[in-house]
């Protein structure tokens, strides 16, 4: 028995369900998951079956022999018009017969002939064979009087009676030229979200909205609409710190050396040619100087650039693992959450993750065999050194992701403990409103929330440790967050440590 997935579009009548699930039992096929819901497309339905593959093969062709297998996601245009008709018997008749020849769904009329326009009919349409469109509006030009009111061939005005079709045309703008298999593919790991979160009684077209949202976000900020939030620390004789907050997403750290730089963490695929305009900018654009990535655990937006870039990427070999599986969960008590696979897949696609290729190990502590040192509670896994600075690789908790690591420069008072600690008062209106949408879709960006929250709390601990350490010198502990502005903790809370300058792709007029 193998599972197979398919979407079925089936007629909006009484016993059509009841008919496709007959022909499901009768090669003996197990229906795992269904969902329909008439409020989001009313002949829209999405199967998930156990089944031998030769009973599948069966199932599929009768399927598919009365029409009800949505086979394909052709563009559906959409047109809305006036049409003058004259006051006598049967003329909404003849109009029809042109309609119905072009095979074009009407989705609304409007007519009264008590009205303030007695001859005229509003008509919408939805057609999914677009080069028609011309052939219909010839015929009806030759013979009534038009007026085109919207001519729309990307489905942005499609109404709901074909949700999916609409839905779909607007993620193949993010998915660029997606064969047809692969893009129904992914509405059904959608609309599997937009399931698991209707149960938590949240309205599934808003769940599907704030999909689209993600998407619309990252393609928005990136080319000319690119911008960053840039703080530049004087670190000692000869080495500046970096600390780039890109659009949406995790931030950059570069650090520049006289003889090498190095980078903590990569931002989203998506922006990387963005990145590496902004580093010429910052008179950091020769990459042949970038010897070492630094990466601190899986997330899209702190990885998935790491490919583009030829320097080594050094993390554990769980976070190798995790950007190779299918979900974010990997590893974690939720392993197995559909959220978490899917909004993984989701933003991966969007975002165009490249993970590292090119990769160095670091040691894995369960196979050391003898007593780990540790700072605090956390495993000292390995050290190395930026220019003539030390650092230590810390072995996180695992409450934000399985396999997150921290790194630390005790002697400099440098720590970067990625998402584990952020200065949420640090983050622009619209870095937050982009930060809530995966909060929403997956309802915690956190894998353990009980663990990130004790994880937190020990990092402020050794943060404090630092300080108390560091103030002999005058100097605090600069906490370099995986989201917001580098900040030093004063009575508890993080305090931004230095102003910020706003890079543009392109300067606002």
């Amino acid at each position: 028995m193998e599972q197979f997935s398919f979407i079925a579009s089936m007629p909006d009548k009484p016993g059509a369900l009841h008919r496709a699930a007959e022909i499901i039992t009768r090669y003996e096929g197990n229906i795992n998951r269904i969902q329909y819901d008439r409020r989001i497309d009313r002949n829209t339905v999405f199967f998930e079956v156990r089944a031998t593959s030769q009973a599948y093969e069966k199932i599929h062709e009768e399927l598919e022999r009365i029409g009800y297998l949505q086979t394909s996601l052709q563009p559906v245009a959409f047109l809305k018009f006036n049409v003058y008709l004259p006051n006598c018997p049967g003329a909404l008749f003849d109009f029809l017969n042109h309609t119905t020849s072009s095979g074009a769904n009407i989705t609304y009329l409007d007519f009264d002939d008590r009205g303030q326009h007695p001859e005229r009919l509003v008509v919408s349409l939805n057609i999914e064979n677009a080069d028609l469109i011309d052939t219909l509006l010839n015929q009806l030009k030759s013979k009534y009087r038009l007026e085109i009111v919207e001519y729309d061939t990307r489905g942005e005005e499609l109404d709901d009676t074909v949700f999916y079709l609409r839905l779909a045309q607007k993620l193949r703008y993010y998915l660029g030229n997606a064969e047809d298999a692969f893009l129904m593919k992914f509405l059904h790991d959608i609309n599997h979200i937009a399931q698991e979160l209707s149960n938590l009684r949240k309205d599934p077209v808003e769940v599907f909205e704030n999909i689209l949202k993600v998407g619309d976000t990252l393609s928005q900020t990136s080319g000319e609409g690119f911008y960053a939030d840039v703080q530049r620390v004087r670190v000692k004789d000869g080495i500046e710190l970096f600390c780039f907050q890109l659009p949406c997403g995790g931030n950059i750290y570069l650090f520049d050396s006289p003889d090498e730089r190095a980078m903590i963490d990569t931002g989203y695929g998506i922006y990387q040619p963005d990145v590496v305009n902004m580093l010429q900018h910052y008179g950091l654009g020769d990459l042949s100087l970038l010897k070492r990535i630094y990466i601190t655990h899986a997330d899209a937006d702190h990885c998935g650039a790491a490919g583009f870039y030829s320097a080594p990427s050094y993390l554990n070999r769980e976070t190798l693992k995790i950007t190779r599986e299918t979900s974010r969960a990997y590893g974690s008590s939720i392993q197995g959450c559909i959220l978490e696979e899917v909004y993984t897949k989701m933003i991966n696609l969007f975002s165009r993750f490249t993970p590292p290729s090119n990769v160095v190990l670091f040691p894995d502590i369960s196979f050391q065999g003898k007593e780990t040192e540790k700072r605090g509670v956390f495993p000292v896994l390995a050290r190395f050194r930026i220019g003539d600075m030390n650092f230590e690789v810390l072995q996180g908790l695992g409450g934000h992701m399985h396999g997150g690591i921290f790194y630390l420069c005790p002697e400099e008072g440098l720590f970067f403990p990625q998402d584990a600690v952020i200065n949420f008062r640090s983050l622009s209106p619209e870095r937050t409103e982009y930060n809530i949408l995966a909060d929403y879709l997956m309802t915690s960006v956190n894998v353990d929330s009980s663990l990130a929250k004790e994880e937190r709390n020990a990092l402020l601990s050794l943060i404090q440790e630092i300080d108390s350490e560091l103030v002999k010198m005058g100097k605090k502990c600069l906490v370099c967050c995986g989201h917001g502005s580098i900040s030093v903790l004063e009575n508890g809370k993080l305090v931004e440590y230095s102003g910020s300058e706003r890079y543009y792709a392109r300067k606002p007029l």
